[in-house]
């Protein structure tokens, strides 16, 4: 794939500082990024970073589960720790319910390690379990850092011995002073959780290690920076935008930019997991495909056993790798890490990988009928549930599909429509209970307005104490 034509100055300057105020961090210079396919490449990078620590490890992850490949990395750490290394952890609690217990960390408490779990349900705060730490990050001795969508979890290997191949997901190593970056966006979340971060792990910039520009993109609920910046990139993409994604909405404002990309001649492509064993779920996700495809966008599904990745690569010199989905839960409501590059070598290494996944994918086209329909039939694999949930997405998409028929905001198109059936009669189903046993509705109503009433209470108590006295 060959690159875009370079831009003059002026309008490098110019993208230059709307990338940096979109995503709401600098570009970078002076790093070395090594491009890791799947998770055995990366757990073994990981896991020898880890046992080389001197110093410090940081690791943040959505899941680390209580199985072959968690117990490893608890014994590298708790090794590590119990040497007299810095050892700091956070997952994510909703991650890891049913994936691992307390119990699970003992070895690395009792070395001395420090866990943190994020966001764990508070009776103060109803609604705030919705916010997640999706990250997957590492950071070695201030020096080294890893940033992927891979969680801590055997899954990810697949399994031989029952056919399953492993997942397809991309990681990357970076070395140089944007792993300082990395640190300070794990040290905010460390703060959030409790004390903040010794100082001495902090505020330690690297030497430079190679040529390569990049943003280190950590997202927080409600700042919106990574959507900001993927909306700019598909603005300013000239030639190829190339997506790959494992759990994609196709929420209006950022369909229409890729929409709008196309009608303008950019090669769009989107590639995303293929069959679900989720029919509802799977026929919703369906609904977004459309739009795209009468565009003139390339839709692809994988034939693997699930793909993973959450990757961009635009013009063959600009590239993200990193935890975030295309969708507005981790646009919005979770903590994210992404790696913005600015390289040519490293965005067409990312662009050759993407040629390559689609050999082993199918393509969705409209038939002469306009019906969506899989270009080469391929065969399919059963998915395994991924690190976020699809009946989310799913049921994000039906509310989009019923909002925009109720209030006439825009034209649905007839795969759209499909679903107000089923929102149709669940929404009857509801005023039939509601009229013939009102206390049915009215009685979880009642108690769910008086945990959130008494949850405001204690908060306020809780404010009020912490103010320092007149």
């Amino acid at each position: 794939m060959s690159s875009a034509p370079p831009l003059s100055p002026p309008a490098l300057r110019l993208a230059e500082q709307a990338l940096s105020r979109a995503g709401g961090t600098p570009l970078i210079g002076g790093n070395a990024v090594e491009l890791l396919i799947d998770a055995r490449p990366n757990f073994d990078a990981w896991l020898a970073a880890i046992r080389a620590a001197r110093a410090s490890i940081l690791l943040e992850n959505y899941i680390v589960c209580d199985d072959a490949v968690g117990h490893e990395f608890l014994a590298a750490l708790a090794e590590r720790a119990q040497a007299g290394v810095h050892v700091c952890v956070i997952h994510d609690w909703l991650g890891c319910l049913g994936n691992s217990k307390k119990a699970f960390w003992k070895p690395l408490l009792e070395s001395a390690g420090q866990v943190r779990a994020y966001n764990p349900p508070r009776f103060d705060s109803p609604l705030g379990w919705l916010s997640r730490d999706h990250r997957k990050l590492l950071v070695v001795d201030g020096a080294t850092g890893f940033i992927s969508g891979i969680c801590i979890a055997a899954k990810w290997l697949g399994d031989a011995h029952a056919g399953i191949e492993p997942w397809r997901d991309t990681g990357v190593a970076i070395r140089g002073p944007a792993v300082a970056d990395i640190v300070e966006a794990f040290a905010d979340t460390w703060l959030q959780l409790g004390l903040a971060l010794d100082a001495d792990l902090i505020g330690k910039i690297p030497p430079p290690a190679g040529n390569i520009d990049l943003r280190v993109v950590a997202t927080r609920p409600r700042r919106a920076s990574l959507f900001r910046t993927d909306q700019l990139i598909a603005a300013m993409a000239s030639k190829t935008l190339w997506l790959t994604d494992a759990y994609f909405v196709g929420v209006a404002p950022y369909v229409q930019a890729l929409i709008a990309a196309a009608h303008d001649g950019v090669d769009v492509r989107l590639l995303v997991p293929g069959t679900s064993n989720l029919k509802l779920v799977a026929r919703l996700s369906h609904v977004g495909y459309r739009p795209l495809l009468e565009a003139g966008i390339k839709v692809y599904e994988w034939n693997g056993s699930m793909l993973h990745a959450k990757t961009a690569v635009a013009d063959g010199r600009w590239a993200r790798v990193g935890s975030s989905n295309l969708n507005m839960s981790s646009w919005m409501a979770n903590c994210e890490i992404d790696v913005a590059v600015e390289n040519v070598d490293f965005a067409q290494k990312l662009a050759a990988q993407y040629e390559t996944d689609l050999a082993n994918a199918t393509q969705i086209v409209l038939s002469a009928r306009r019906r969506i329909v899989r270009d080469t039939p391929a065969p399919r694999h059963s998915r395994g549930s991924g690190s976020s949930s699809r009946a989310a997405a799913g049921t994000l998409r039906l509310v989009n599909t019923v909002g925009a028929a109720i209030s006439d905001r825009r034209a649905l198109g007839s795969a759209e429509a499909s679903v107000l059936p089923i929102a149709a009669t669940l929404l009857v189903l509801i005023a039939t209970l509601a009229m013939l046993w009102p206390r049915l509705i009215a009685v979880p109503l009642a108690a769910i307005a008086l945990w959130i009433g008494a949850g405001l209470l204690l908060r306020y108590w809780r404010v009020r104490r912490q103010r320092p006295p007149p």
